[in-house]
């Protein structure tokens, strides 16, 4: 044990960067859907589908999460996560 988060069985985590432009992504994907909550918090927050995450709403589990700048670049990286989970049949 390293003290990771993938040391967590069933916890898998990716990154991509562009050092020359001082930019990136990491995505936490999960063997089996979680439990998952989110605080935003700002005056103008980037978000991508955290109004799932409300117990009022029909979602019980998330697949993975995708950690972006909140760019419109950066919020549509959870496009391809999504493209992936998709075609593993998996996502709401």
């Amino acid at each position: 044990m390293r003290n990771l988060i993938t040391d967590v069985s069933g916890v898998r985590v990716g990154h991509a960067s562009d050092a020359k432009l001082g930019s990136g992504a990491t995505v936490v994907i999960f063997d089996r859907p979680v439990a998952g909550s989110v605080d935003v918090r700002g005056g103008g927050p980037g978000t991508r589908e955290t109004a799932l995450l409300d117990p009022a709403q029909t979602v019980e589990g998330i697949d993975a999460i995708v950690l972006a700048g909140g760019s419109a670049y950066g919020l549509d990286a959870a496009s391809g996560v999504q493209a992936y989970l998709r075609e593993q049949g998996r996502g709401f």
